[in-house]
């Protein structure tokens, strides 16, 4: 009856009301044991002072979990239910210790307990104090609260020790990063084979909560993304059969449709691999990859990978996406991550089959297993990502960023950092085949702050975590979905018969569709191999058929300034002809540029540096504007022009006679 009437929330005693408990206690009676009853009115029984249920009285009153009780403890609980109001410790203290003592000697008269027992017991004090109620993981149950669990029981998946150890490494890394006005970092950990949250932070803990936002659950804010969105892109392009791990990707001025991405050192590498770009964090060469890879593509392929935040269509985020232009929630990253790990585990563990449910957001339920759906395909194919995670194992930063190489731990790990624009969102996640660990750092208002980067302030928490988790080893390569074929080692795609040296080389079998080495080319030397010739100078049987790894030449500007082993072209002999050999390459502006040019204080149209570049350091281009030569350039080939207003034609002529022309348009602010 007691049980009914709790259920009922203590409805007014009336005789309907108990007609209606009676059946009600007749059915619970008759459908549950009575160790299930007592359990369910433990459970919900009040304890005095607002508090309800068993383990929150054992909590509140003596600081422990009910299991770690002693008889004079578990007796003070049992009778607490019977005057809640009037009685607990705190009020009433001597009627409560009658009461107390009074059950104790009831088990030694039923046997439960001995004399010995009882008699220590009896002189066991009152608990005084309460204590306060144990919140290891409070923004997961406030997340549970908001998603409909309120007044429900539930069984998390929280690793109890665990989150307590990453309690503590938060709250000491927090100490250090308030001393950069940095208040808020969130942390992530979960179990890969199964998507189980193993630990939950939300947010730091402060006195001045009220002030710095620390109530807020960081784990399910959207936050802008940095870089974390690279590794999927890259993974994207790997699973298409659009890349290798090293084709050669551009890095050099870029403007795409008035968009001007920069690297974070503000330099530029001419080319690098792409997991070299990846592992740099490099923003040039992802928003070319981006760009050829499409963007509608990469925000389909967000989504089904288990991202929740791209609200908007694929044109509203556009190539920024890639850099942070748009938000993504700690626990959809973490969850995509995760669910890339499980793939390739299950996939050797299913002998080359894959689970339909692999991908799926992360879970802090007790949950049952489920027998896996198996088919041939996946949405992401499991040498893609191994290859992925390989090329994140790789992580490497420029000199501004050798912090990175003191991160030391016994687990391989996969993982990527991120820097949101303006210094507002530090990010890092860590991959091993057994877990992952995500961790945002930041001000929750939105605050930016200088030195706030993924790699300086939430990389350094990552790997903490890391070293408190058991290694795992590494996973197994998906040999069922690879080829060894020959690569290019230069140009990193698939070799021509031209192409030296070459390397053998395990890649992803949709690989195999990959473009062929463009940038090597069969060259023509003399006799001496010191000049380049042509059949219009040279005798074709003295000639030497050489092969040359040759960029384009913007790209060959920048390259050689940064790998010394790579070759420029030998001159052509005096007497041979060179006309329409590509020598020239106009880096800024590129064909049908709308150019915006700012009116400067005094009235005057600024300037616009255009740039060119040669593949002959020596050599002198003469720059014609709308036919008129307007100067000469040797070296650096950069010239500052103010055209007026409408369309114009830039000409480039070299000393060889090569010429290269485009048209562009002048925009100015007043016709804006």
């Amino acid at each position: 009856m007691q049980v009914i009437r709790l259920s009922r929330n203590n409805k007014n005693r009336t005789v309907i009301e108990k007609l209606k408990e009676i059946v009600l206690a007749l059915r619970l009676e008759l459908r549950y044991s009575k160790s299930e009853i007592l359990t369910l009115y433990a459970s919900n029984s009040p304890f005095g002072g607002n508090v309800v249920g068993i383990d929150a009285a054992s909590w509140r009153y003596f600081g422990r979990d009910t299991e770690k009780l002693s008889w004079a403890e578990a007796a003070t609980l049992a009778i607490l239910p019977n005057a809640p109001s009037l009685i607990y410790p705190g009020k009433n203290q001597e009627r409560l210790l009658t009461k107390r003592n009074r059950l104790l000697e009831q088990l030694l008269k039923t046997n439960i307990i001995d004399r010995e027992t009882c008699n220590l017991s009896i002189l066991e004090p009152l608990p005084g104090k309460p204590y306060p109620i144990p919140q290891i993981a409070p923004h997961l149950l406030q997340r549970a609260v908001k998603e409909g669990r309120n007044g429900q029981r539930i069984l998390s998946t929280i690793n109890g020790p665990l989150q307590e150890r990453l309690n503590d490494i938060v709250e000491n890394h927090h100490k250090i990063l308030k001393s950069n006005e940095i208040h808020n970092a969130s942390v992530l950990v979960l179990e890969v084979n199964t998507g189980n949250v193993l630990a939950y932070i939300g947010n730091t803990n402060n006195n001045e909560k009220d002030i710095y936002e620390n109530d807020v659950d960081v784990i399910a804010a959207p936050r802008s993304t940095g870089s974390i969105l690279k590794p999927f892109l890259f993974l994207s392009m790997l699973n298409d059969g659009e890349l290798l791990p090293s084709t050669l990707i551009p890095d050099i001025p870029t403007q795409i449709a008035g968009y001007i991405p920069q690297n974070y050192n503000m330099t530029f590498d001419g080319a690098v691999p792409a997991k070299t770009a990846l592992a740099r964090s490099l923003n040039i060469p992802a928003v070319r990859m981006l760009q050829n890879y499409g963007i509608e593509k990469f925000n389909f392929n967000l989504k089904k990978m288990g991202m929740t935040t791209l609200n908007f269509s694929p044109n509203h985020y556009g190539l920024s996406i890639i850099l942070g232009g748009a938000e993504a929630k700690l626990w959809d990253i973490a969850g995509m991550y995760a669910s890339m790990a499980r793939t390739l585990n299950h996939f050797t563990k299913y002998n080359g089959k894959y689970d339909k449910m692999d991908f799926h957001p992360p879970s802090y339920l007790k949950q049952n297993e489920i027998a896996p759906d198996l088919e041939d395909e996946s949405i992401i194919k499991a040498a893609a990502i191994y290859l992925t995670f390989e090329a994140m194992v790789e992580v490497s930063r420029p000199d501004e960023d050798a912090a990175w190489k003191h991160f030391t731990t016994s687990n391989k790990v996969a993982w990527k950092t991120g820097t949101s624009f303006g210094y507002r969102d530090g990010w890092a996640v860590g991959v091993t085949p057994e877990y992952v660990v995500a961790v945002w750092v930041g001000n929750a208002d939105g605050e930016g702050r200088p030195g706030l980067i993924g790699i300086q302030t939430a990389a350094p928490i990552m790997f903490d975590i890391f070293s408190t988790l058991k290694p795992s080893a590494w996973f197994s390569k998906p040999y069922d979905e690879m080829d060894k074929v020959k690569i290019c080692r230069q140009s990193g795609c698939r070799a021509l018969d031209i192409c030296e040296p070459i390397d053998l080389v395990w890649i992803q079998k949709s690989g195999l569709n990959s473009k062929s080495c463009n940038y090597h080319r069969i060259i023509h030397l003399d006799a001496d191999k010191k000049y380049r010739v042509t059949s219009n100078c040279e005798d074709v049987n003295l000639m030497h058929h050489v092969s040359w790894f040759v960029l384009p030449p913007a790209m060959e500007l920048y390259y050689k300034s940064k790998n010394t082993s790579y070759k420029e072209l030998p001159e052509f002999r005096k007497d041979c002809e060179t006309i329409g050999l590509n020598s020239m390459e106009i880096i800024y502006p590129k064909q049908l540029s709308k150019i915006f040019v700012p009116i400067e204080l005094d009235g005057s149209m600024g300037k616009t540096i255009f740039h060119a570049a040669h593949r002959n350091s020596k050599s002198i281009i003469y720059w014609h504007l709308d036919k008129l030569f307007i100067g000469s350039t040797q070296g650096n080939h950069k010239m500052g022009l103010s055209p007026d207003e409408g369309i114009h034609t830039l000409t480039l002529l070299d000393e060889s006679g090569e010429t290269i022309a485009l048209n562009f348009e002048i925009v100015n602010k007043k016709k804006e």
